[in-house]
């Protein structure tokens, strides 16, 4: 793999990785809520999701995805269920004490953790897309699997990056929102993005 290669391979990256996405979302609700080291173990867990979709993608089960429209359509449908679900959940939260006193009923890390995962596991488009991207950066020529190491850690590095950089923003802004009210309208902001998101995936065709 040339640099070149991988120079335009990592501006892909970033590009995505920056956009709006499920993951942000996920990444700010947590951090505004739970502050920035516990909204590290859901950037963790966002991250481990994106290992497993490289994974996926580098044994064949991408291509499956991509063909298959019963394949893509079960994992659409569990996709869409869960982001509503989280919808639903942050929908139903009670407006917080204040900022200070978000930390002492935290959630725990282990579901941090699994809820950030299975955000990044069941979008299904993340897997059409790795399908659609990597074939045009690896060279059919050479060994694939360090290829496709090279690209998943890049991946993998930029977003978490970029999430830490959502991570600390969140807890910024936690600072101005201190009132039960302000608290209410945050979880239904961030209930209606994870709805939105939900939504658009829901409508998303097979292609």
């Amino acid at each position: 793999m040339t640099l070149e290669v991988w120079l335009a391979y990592l501006i892909a990256g970033i590009i995505l990785s920056v956009s709006p996405g499920a993951g942000a979302v996920n990444t700010m609700s947590n951090g505004m809520n739970y502050g920035f080291k516990r909204a590290l173990v859901s950037i963790v867990g966002l991250q481990v999701g994106l290992i497993l979709l490289f994974v996926l993608v580098a044994i064949g089960l991408g291509a499956l995805v991509a063909q298959s429209a019963l394949a893509f359509n079960i994992i659409k449908w569990v996709g869409v269920g869960y982001l509503i679900y989280l919808g639903v959940m942050k929908f139903r939260e009670q407006g917080a004490m204040d900022v200070a006193q978000v930390s002492t009923k935290p959630m725990p890390l282990s579901k941090l953790f699994s809820h950030a995962l299975l955000v990044n596991v069941t979008n299904p488009k993340s897997i059409v897309f790795l399908v659609a991207l990597l074939p045009q950066f690896i060279d059919p020529n050479a060994a694939q699997a360090p290829q496709f190491l090279i690209l998943g850690t890049t991946s993998v590095l930029v977003d978490m990056v970029v999430m830490v950089g959502y991570a600390l923003l969140a807890t910024r802004l936690a600072f101005f929102i201190r009132s039960e009210r302000h608290m209410r309208l945050q979880n239904r902001i961030f209930g209606g993005m994870f709805i939105g998101a939900g939504s658009l995936l829901a409508v998303a065709s097979h292609k």
